[in-house]
């Protein structure tokens, strides 16, 4: 039987600080499935729609009429429609009533109550894929942002019951004792008990060139000890270290909204009204000054007016817009800590940096 190689970039530490070889095949396959998942109602909405326009076109079948025509549409509907009728319906019960979700809910039902089913299913359909490349970019920029913060230390060695054990970072106590090999990440704030320290301090500041530590002088959780064994006192949980707080800072960069992000859901908060107040009155407005007027015909052009009028334009893509130059910005090395920064960057005329580093060798992070 031939040997695997294992690499030891594979190798993972277990609860009890051993290791156990990880080939990757099962987080792939979660990967594959949960993608699997994710896109399968579009795909399998899209084949009934299309299988049932043909049958239509073509009048393949001759009795795909009435109740069989009107089940197999609401079937093709319900994978792609369902979870948007029911997100409206959420946002209704917490008092938001004007949202693209219920805009679309209104206009593909509508759809259905005049007949238009292939037309119910097909609007529907182009907003979830719309969705999904909406998803898939943030997954994207959220993968960029993470690759890029992934200095955090996986394990502690810590001193306990007059030996060193391999622990989650998150399980060591202020006041314990921690041990830094040459080339490791230093996990925990605290302070140097060793003589001295050497350490790559870039992570924390994006200064290239190595830091000399004293004897009782801190020492920051991402440092990196370069020379010599290290043992370091504990002084905060991990929660509290400057890596995590610099993670939890970037991470949560979308939540500092730029001015237009701002002005944009403000925007909407008037406008989706509007655009359903308009949709009534092209409904039945039209009945007062219309001598041929017909309910129905003024009801499809309410709803084609309501699909057109969505302001899921704006609503999604100025945000995504801002989350892709973060999620860029991280795959080329650099941290923002919030969309109002890009904002800023644009204002810039003169930048003076400290750090030469950055400029002549393009040494941010690492």
């Amino acid at each position: 039987m031939k040997k695997k190689k294992i690499n030891l970039r594979d190798l993972k530490p277990n609860s009890e600080g051993q290791h156990t070889h990880d080939d990757g095949h099962n987080h792939s396959n979660s990967k594959n499935a949960s993608n699997l998942k994710t896109y399968l109602p579009a795909v399998f909405s899209f084949v009934m729609l299309i299988t049932g326009i043909v049958v239509d076109y073509f009048e393949v079948f001759p009795h795909f009429s009435g109740w069989i025509r009107i089940l197999w549409y609401v079937i093709a509907y319900i994978p792609v429609g369902f979870p948007v009728v029911k997100e409206g319906w959420e946002s209704i019960k917490k008092g938001d009533f004007f949202t693209e979700f219920l805009l679309m809910s209104i206009a593909t039902i509508g759809a259905f109550v005049i007949g238009e089913y292939p037309e119910g299913v097909a609007v529907m359909l182009f907003y979830a894929v719309g969705e999904l490349f909406q998803n898939a970019a943030v997954n994207r920029a959220k993968g960029n942002i993470k690759a890029l913060l992934d200095v955090r230390p996986k394990e502690a060695n810590v001193f306990r019951d007059g030996d060193f054990k391999s622990v989650s970072p998150e399980s060591v106590n202020i006041g314990e004792r921690i041990q830094i090999r040459v080339g490791e990440k230093i996990p925990l704030d605290g302070i140097l008990l060793s003589e001295k320290a050497t350490l790559n301090t870039a992570a924390l500041t994006g200064e290239s060139k190595p830091t000399s530590i004293l004897k009782e002088e801190k020492v920051y959780a991402g440092s990196i000890n370069l020379e010599r064994v290290i043992e370091v006192e504990v002084t905060n949980k991990f929660e509290d270290s400057s890596i995590a707080r610099i993670l939890d800072l970037v991470q949560n960069a979308t939540a500092r909204k730029s001015k237009t992000e701002l002005f944009i859901r403000q925007f909407a908060r008037v406008y989706t009204p509007i655009v359903v107040f308009l949709a009534i009155a092209v409904t039945f407005i039209p009945y007062f000054f219309v001598n041929d007027y017909v309910f129905r015909d003024w009801l499809y052009r309410a709803l084609i007016f309501l699909v057109i009028s969505c302001p899921c334009a704006l609503v999604i893509s100025i945000p995504l817009g801002y989350f892709g130059g973060l999620g860029a910005a991280s795959k080329n090395g650099i941290l923002f800590k919030g969309a109002s920064f890009l904002d800023a960057m644009t204002k810039i005329n003169t930048l003076v940096m400290d750090k030469t580093g950055t400029v002549t060798k393009g040494v941010f992070l690492k």
